[in-house]
């Protein structure tokens, strides 16, 4: 796989605090998983970064890769990988994603 790529995750992941790797934006997600995903933070009222993987085939195919996950939304909080639409929205309901969040030092809002 091509360093150029993981370098570039890992900058992204490095310089933002929450990142979703997504299909389309937070604001029009092209793939519902994506939507849910991108819902839960807006719902928690956290500011994350989405990367639109289908305008990048190199970082599409690199972040399955890079964090050995076939599947794509994929939320990083802090660096690290915490998982994707099914595991993001079991964390959201049973309250284990605001705790993560709050241990992280991530600012969410109280719902």
């Amino acid at each position: 796989m091509d360093n150029v790529i993981f370098d570039r995750i890992r900058e992204e992941v490095a310089e933002n605090d929450v990142v979703v790797f997504m299909k389309g934006t937070p604001v029009f997600p092209q793939c519902g998983f994506s939507s849910v995903v991108a819902q839960v933070m807006t719902t928690m009222g956290v500011k994350f970064k989405g990367i639109n993987v289908l305008e990048d085939p190199g970082i599409r195919d690199g972040i399955k890769s890079f964090s050995n996950w076939p599947t794509i939304p994929q939320l990083y909080v802090k660096g690290e990988f915490v998982g994707g639409c099914d595991i993001v929205k079991e964390m959201y309901e049973s309250g284990e994603l605001q705790q993560l969040m709050t241990e992280k030092g991530v600012q969410t809002q109280a719902a």
